[in-house]
């Protein structure tokens, strides 16, 4: 439970306790349960009509937010997992593989954080080494071959910063994802499901179409690193998310993103039959744009969108 979600949290305890006084039938409180229901409802859709960034932040990096794995068990059938970078390991924060949306077959790339102690420690948080990208390379570079589409679902604090993984050349990893994603000649569809932080993201988000969930949010870096850097504390986290104009309704207005897919009130932990469908449909409609184009197009348009990011004045 968030910090703002706490009056949420309370009306929604009373109407469990009404619930479980009322299970034995003796006791009629139907019309008391319907009352706060709706007290809870209008409380919900109030606090959610007026979130910060730094709020979003914390749905965004919400523990019960499905992951990768959970939209790919849910949206794409015969999901076949493929592992390691064939050059020194198998990185678990990434998962990949082919799998079948439709009647099309696809590659999936994505992060994932893990739930549990054990599975957080096993996926390192969601943050790739640099096996873990040249493996997502080596998915997206098969599914060029075999003339798949390929779908990245973006979740990640960001790159993993430690020593081992610099010695194994990270940034070199990421640079070249970038590289050889900007040529690859099947459609890339990118789906920022949670955090999209810095490197980390970029180095499976360069696409056709970008694709961010209300709640979800997009930086260069996070908020309280910002905010250790401007104000040497991370206390400030809160100004920096401001700032920095990291959520999806900013991006989609500074033309960084391409695609705000909306989620239920209190995020998509809350319903995320309604997201998966939600997304599910996104993809359906941006294959059938972006699969019928030649490649040589798809590359260009592609090569111009990234071209056209930012401004400066003279």
């Amino acid at each position: 439970m968030l910090e703002f979600e706490k009056p949420i949290k309370n009306l929604e305890n009373k109407i469990e306790e009404l619930r479980n006084l009322g299970s034995d039938g003796q006791v009629n409180i139907v019309e008391e349960i319907n009352v706060l229901q709706k007290k809870c409802n209008i409380l919900i859709k109030d606090i959610y009509s007026k979130l910060t960034p730094w709020q979003i932040t914390q749905i965004a990096r919400h523990p019960d937010r499905p992951y990768t794995i959970d939209y790919i068990n849910s949206i794409f059938k015969n999901f076949h997992e493929l592992h390691g970078d064939r050059a020194y390991a198998d990185d678990h924060a990434i998962i990949s593989g082919i799998a079948q949306f439709e009647d099309i077959s696809v590659a999936v790339v994505g992060h994932q954080k893990g739930r549990g102690t054990n599975d957080k420690i096993k996926r390192n948080f969601g943050m790739a080494k640099p096996e873990g990208f040249r493996k997502a390379l080596r998915i997206m570079k098969l599914a060029e071959r075999f003339n798949m589409p390929i779908i990245t679902f973006i979740d990640t604090p960001g790159a993993y910063p430690g020593i081992d993984a610099e010695e194994r050349g990270q940034s070199e990893a990421i640079a070249n994802n970038l590289l050889e994603m900007s040529d690859i000649s099947v459609p890339i569809l990118s789906y920022v499901i949670g955090e999209g932080g810095s490197g980390g993201a970029l180095a499976i988000g360069v696409c056709d179409h970008l694709v961010m969930l209300e709640y979800s949010v997009y930086s260069v870096i996070s908020p309280e690193g910002c905010a250790s850097i401007l104000w040497k504390s991370p206390d400030n986290a809160n100004i920096a998310a401001e700032a920095m104009c990291i959520t999806a309704d900013n991006l989609l207005k500074l033309k960084l993103i391409d695609e705000l897919i909306p989620e239920p009130l209190g995020g998509a932990h809350r319903n995320s039959s309604q997201v998966t469908k939600e997304i599910s449909q996104s993809i359906s409609k941006n294959l059938s744009i972006y699969f019928n184009m030649d490649s040589r197009t798809l590359i260009k348009n592609r090569k111009d969108k990234l071209s056209s990011v930012g401004y400066y004045t003279e």
